[in-house]
C-alpha cells in the first residue's frame, strides 16, 4: 500500500504553536504548548536523537511466514520508519508460549526497541490486564523505559463507548490524551486522535492503514502512521510510539487463532 502524505490521509494541519510562561521550581521560565503540553527540553536521552526532528513516522508489523502458512500465533515484530523510509527502530516482543495461548491479545510481555546499532533504547513492560468496560479497576497499563530509566506510563481510561488512553509522565501527570473511534471497520483507515493534556486541542493522529485482504485475514501484520508536533518532547514521542504498539495489541491483534508458537 503506498504511503500518503499527512494532508492526503486527512491528518490535521498543525496550528502555529502558542506558548505561555510559567515559573518552574528553580524560578526559570518554562514554555508550554497550547493545552498544557510541555515544550521540548535540551536533554535528549541517548538513542532518541533521531526523534528530535520528526513530526511523523510509520510502524509496520513484520509478516511472519510461519504465521501465514500455519496460523500459529508468533511473537510480534515491528519496524519503525521515518517518512523517507529510513529504519529508525526494530521492535521485538518477548512473551512465553503459555501467555500467547491462554491470554491472546491481553498477554503480558516485555517489548524491546533497538536502534540501527542494535542497542536497546526503549523497553516496554505490559502486565496482564483486562480491557473490558465492565471491569474499570483492571484496565490496561504499560510502563515505558528509556535506557533502563522509566519515563512514563500508558494508561487506558474507562470508557464504555470508545477507546481512550492517557499518556502520563514519570510524575503521573497526563501529558497527552488519545481517543479512538466508536467503530473500527477492518476495511478502511482507522484513526486514533491525539490531544493535548486538557483534551481540547487535536495535535496529531495515529492511523491504522488497511493492508489488503490477504494480509488482514491471514496474518496480524498491521501498518500504522503517526503524526505529531515536531517540537514535542522526545520522551513524549517515545511514549506515543509505545501507545501505538499497545493499541495494535488491544484492537487489531487477531483473536481467532488456536495454535501458538
Amino acid at each position: 500500500m503506498a504511503w500518503q502524505t499527512p494532508q492526503e490521509a486527512g491528518w490535521p494541519v498543525k496550528d502555529p504553536i502558542t506558548t505561555q510562561a510559567i515559573k518552574s521550581e528553580e524560578g526559570l521560565n518554562m514554555p508550554l504548548l497550547a493545552g498544557g503540553s510541555s515544550m521540548p527540553n535540551s536533554n535528549c536521552p541517548t538513542g532518541l536523537e533521531c526523534l528530535m526532528t520528526l513530526d511523523m513516522f510509520f510502524v509496520q508489523q513484520q509478516v511472519e511466514i510461519l504465521e501465514v502458512i500455519t496460523g500459529w500465533d508468533t511473537i510480534n515484530k515491528y519496524i519503525v520508519k521515518n517518512a523517507s523510509g529510513q529504519v529508525l527502530f526494530l521492535v521485538e516482543e518477548e512473551s512465553n508460549f503459555c501467555a500467547r495461548c491462554c491470554c491472546g491479545k491481553y498477554r503480558p510481555f516485555i517489548m524491546k526497541i533497538t536502534n540501527n546499532t542494535m542497542r536497546e533504547v526503549i523497553t516496554l513492560c505490559r502486565p496482564f490486564r483486562s480491557s473490558s468496560c465492565l471491569c474499570p479497576c483492571f484496565l490496561q497499563e504499560m510502563e515505558v523505559f528509556v535506557n533502563a530509566l522509566k519515563i512514563g506510563t500508558i494508561v487506558q481510561n474507562w470508557n464504555p463507548l470508545r477507546p481512550s488512553f492517557s499518556i502520563c509522565n514519570l510524575n503521573g501527570d497526563t501529558v497527552i490524551k488519545i481517543k479512538g473511534p466508536f467503530c473500527r471497520c477492518p476495511f478502511m483507515t482507522v484513526n486514533f486522535k491525539i490531544f493535548s493534556s486538557d483534551g481540547k486541542h487535536e495535535i496529531g493522529r495515529i492511523s491504522k492503514q488497511w493492508s489488503g485482504i490477504v494480509q488482514e485475514f491471514f496474518t496480524n501484520a498491521d501498518v500504522f502512521g503517526m503524526s505529531f508536533p515536531m517540537d514535542l518532547d522526545v520522551q513524549t514521542k517515545a511514549l506515543l510510539l509505545a501507545s501505538c504498539l499497545l493499541i495494535d495489541f488491544m484492537y487489531f491483534e487477531g483473536s481467532g487463532k488456536k495454535i501458538c508458537l
